[in-house]
């Protein structure tokens, strides 16, 4: 484990390079260019690693390759989540509105610790994570409707945004339910072997 936690940190590193080369390089060649601040490449670090290390735990649980997959997808996608709504926040700006997608968040871990990693139960973590999911710009309509009419991406666009999440935890979903499918033939194989039916 420790050889997987350094390999890790280190490609996590590696990664970060890019928008360190970026960064010195300042302006660029279309004026815009990254300014990455030191907090920004340390928020970066943590997410990523914690991204890696995560998929690293849960993966092992299973050598199903569908398995290993969904967990790809879900990890990927919440890191995703983080990611957007740090930098520029899907309902307007960062912070408000957007607090509540750390409830989507939640419930998915909170759902994962209860099926104790299991496919049947991920699956069903992963479909309340996208029931959450496209919950959030409901709620937002209704509380923080002048964020979510003013401020870009506005209505459609934060449906839309909600919408593309949402789709990513139904497709790890689906994955963990076949993975699930997958095990149980599995195991019934083995028992009729054992059997000698």
């Amino acid at each position: 484990m420790q050889k997987n936690i350094m390999r890790i940190a280190v490609g996590t590193g590696l990664l970060l390079l890019i928008p360190l080369v970026l960064t010195l390089l300042g302006d660029g060649v279309d004026g815009q260019g990254w300014n990455w601040t030191l907090g920004d490449f340390i928020f970066a670090f943590v997410l990523l690693f914690a991204a890696g290390l995560t998929y690293e735990i849960v993966a092992r649980r299973s050598d199903n390759s569908t398995y290993r997959i969904a967990v790809g997808i879900a990890v990927m996608s919440a890191l995703l989540l983080v990611w957007v709504n740090g930098a520029v926040g899907i309902i307007g700006e960062p912070g408000g509105p957007n607090l509540m997608y750390v409830g989507v968040l939640a419930v998915g871990f909170i759902g994962a610790l209860l099926a104790r990693f299991r496919p049947h139960g991920m699956a069903r973590a992963l479909f309340t994570m996208a029931i959450a999911q496209m919950s959030v710009p409901v709620i937002a309509l209704v509380t923080a409707k002048p964020q979510m009419t003013m401020e870009p991406p506005g209505v459609v666009g934060v449906f839309g945004l909600n919408a593309f999440f949402a789709m990513l935890f139904v497709g790890s979903a689906l994955l963990f339910r076949r993975a699930s499918a997958t095990n149980s033939r599995s195991d019934r194989r083995l028992s009729e072997m054992g059997t000698g039916v």
